[in-house]
């Protein structure tokens, strides 16, 4: 019986630390990013969106989506612009209305994920669950190279929004100029 005991002691303060390592390579992975880009796929109800973003941190995001409209998201920092290529759709959003703000604000997710309890998904993620005035957000980060994989929210429109993202690049040269607003196209 001591044995047993002795080895759930043992066992109870080995993971602790690991999931704390986990934690701590996440943080130190997100205060070197700057940038990243990636594929995604995001699942709005069931409706699913494919394409490419680009993130700079603090707060810019440039999506090109694969889909027949060619539509683009672009944020500057301040203003969220849903459009296509013609520009024949044009959709403007203060960025800080939308729970993309608080994910594009690297600073915001250290300083919350530095107050979190992480879980441990399948041994594949690690999920931080953030929540924010109305918004609630569950970060996910691969368990073994710490970079950030997807997250999960409510849109404005109170949708779920599901964000998958892989082949990311961290930290490569870009030009700012795919930040600018674009310009509605007058008829």
């Amino acid at each position: 019986m001591k044995k047993i005991l002795v080895l759930i002691f043992i066992y109870l303060f080995s993971i602790e630390p690991l999931l704390a390592s986990i934690k701590d390579n996440i943080l130190i992975n997100l205060k070197n990013t700057n940038n990243i880009t990636f594929k995604f796929e995001q699942k709005i109800n069931n409706l699913l969106e494919q394409g490419e973003c680009t993130i700079k941190y603090p707060k810019k995001i440039y999506c090109a989506y694969d889909n027949k409209k060619k539509k683009i998201m672009v944020s500057n920092g301040r203003t969220l612009v849903i459009t296509n290529e013609k520009k024949s759709n044009y959709y403007l959003y203060p960025l800080n209305k939308t729970p993309l703000e608080l994910i594009l604000d690297k600073n915001f997710l250290i300083n919350e994920i530095e107050k979190l309890d992480g879980r441990n998904v399948d041994n594949k993620y690690f999920n931080f669950t953030i929540i924010n005035e109305n918004n609630k957000i569950n970060i996910f980060f691969n368990n073994k190279n710490y970079n950030l994989i997807g997250w999960q929210t409510e849109d404005i429109y109170q949708n779920l929004t599901i964000t998958f993202i892989s082949k990311i690049k961290v930290n490569k040269e870009i030009n700012d100029k795919i930040f600018e607003i674009p310009k509605m196209k007058k008829n």
